[in-house]
């Protein structure tokens, strides 16, 4: 009788898993239909409800297969853009209280979840691979930070907002990079040391880039930021990584819960930032998206050519493709917060933050059905 339950079980699965798999895209499919029919009978206004839930259903639809899993969160970040775009009313404040004030305190939890998966051995990965990481940390300060001045000084856009551009390209890469470069079979290692210097380097490196990039577009108070960046980053860094040691084996909960936590942050920050500058963003949307996706690419691109031109392996080079191309908005839209402009000088974090989870995704995928000709020794 068990044995018939099991093949019956097994004979139900097979035929409705497809059906529902199907399902899964017909839905986004109906949706993004209806969203269409809106746009031209009703108008783009009213349509807001429809596109929205087209982005999350199509997000949904992308966990049911697994080659297209990894697309699931930068889909989802678009729905949270869309939200935002139609109905920001909703998510600029709560009986008084400015949503805006919560953008530090995420990107410090997030900062926190970094922290509390590192460890002391982890730092020992410099003298192990210090080629690799020489030319990676070199990279990521230069690299961005010019594409960025170029790229602000051509915009013709107003000071404010072409300094938000510089202030993405000096900020360090952001842990959403970690992911992409183990989609990518890139050296995953190499990426969290990476991530985790930069990181560490960013409270006196991003401002004295700033000062030296931004400083004709935007008063730079130099120690003030060094501050900020200190409270940002490196007060929850360091107290995660205290929360490891002390933890230790017991804390591998920590370890599941922080990625999930970080993920809803990362998507609440996106939310907020883009409902306080959604007027800003439909005035210069479209020159600032080019420019965005410009200065993304551009990190991908020169990255992994400089990697290439200078010895490094396949991987690695990779790896630093990503690290460069990919920054850390959140903490770009925190020090627009903390000047006060987050309207002008966070609108290239606002749309740069949901860019690069698209871009980093495609490419990752892009890698990851093509095997690295040469293996470059591990960071451990």
């Amino acid at each position: 009788m068990a044995c018939k339950r099991k093949e019956k079980g097994a004979f139900l699965f097979h035929h409705i898993q497809p059906k529902m798999s199907r399902l899964a895209f017909q839905i986004p499919l109906i949706l993004l239909i209806i969203w269409i029919g809106l746009v031209f009978t009703s108008g783009i206004e009213v349509s807001g409800y429809a596109f929205v839930l087209f982005w999350f259903a199509l997000a949904i639809g992308l966990r049911s297969k697994s080659e297209l899993k990894a697309f699931s969160f930068p889909v989802s970040i678009l729905g949270v853009v869309a939200l935002a775009m139609f109905f920001p009313q909703y998510f600029q404040e709560i009986r008084g209280f400015k949503l805006t004030q919560l953008i530090n305190p995420l990107i410090q939890l997030i900062m926190f979840g970094m922290g509390a998966t590192l460890s002391w051995k982890d730092f020992s990965a410099v003298a192990q691979n210090p080629k690799s990481v020489g030319i990676g940390i070199v990279a990521q300060f230069s690299i961005m930070p010019l594409m960025g001045f170029l790229l602000a000084n051509f915009s013709g856009l107003e000071p404010e907002v072409a300094a938000g551009i510089i202030l993405v390209g000096c900020s360090p890469s952001g842990t959403a990079s970690n992911v992409m470069a183990y989609l990518a079979r890139a050296n995953v290692a190499l990426s969290v040391t990476l991530t985790t210097i930069s990181t560490l380097l960013a409270p006196l490196m991003t401002p004295l880039l700033m000062k030296l990039l931004a400083g004709e577009f935007i008063e730079i108070d130099l120690l003030k930021m060094m501050w900020d960046i200190f409270k940002i980053i490196i007060l929850p860094v360091g107290a995660g990584l205290i929360v490891h040691q002390i933890v230790g084996k017991n804390g591998k909960w920590i370890d599941r819960i922080l990625p999930i936590l970080s993920m809803i942050g990362i998507a609440l920050i996106i939310l907020v930032i883009t409902a306080a500058g959604r007027d800003g963003l439909l005035q210069i949307g479209p020159l600032l998206v080019i420019l965005v996706l410009l200065h993304n690419s551009l990190g991908y691109g020169v990255g992994y050519g400089t990697s290439r031109l200078l010895g490094l392996t396949e991987q690695d080079a990779r790896t630093l493709a990503i690290e460069v191309g990919m920054q850390n908005a959140g903490l770009a839209s925190g020090l627009s917060q903390s000047l006060g402009k987050l309207v002008t000088v966070g609108l290239a974090p606002a749309v740069f933050g949901p860019m690069q989870n698209v871009t980093g995704s495609i490419l990752a995928t892009f890698w990851s059905k093509k095997k690295p000709r040469i293996k470059s020794t591990k960071v451990t």
